[in-house]
């Protein structure tokens, strides 16, 4: 089961519990170049589990992709 840590302040939320990987992790991994879930596992050096984490990293890299995109213009 996937759950979300929403806490204020400066704890961080987790993409990932399988794995410990919180999102400000995912966006390192992200600014390194992964371009893939893979990419972020392989950053943070383990695998997916149960992989119920990869649609919210596919969401997150194409945000950055978006984004950058839209910076560009």
């Amino acid at each position: 089961m996937r759950m979300t840590i929403i806490q204020r302040g400066a704890s961080p939320l987790y993409v990932c519990n399988c794995n410990g990987i919180r999102e400000r992790e995912v966006r390192a991994a992200i600014d390194a170049g992964a371009t893939r879930p893979a990419d972020v596992f392989r950053h943070k050096g383990c695998q997916a589990q149960c992989a119920k984490c990869v649609c919210e990293m596919r969401q997150m890299i194409q945000d950055n992709r978006e984004a950058l995109a839209f910076a560009a213009e």
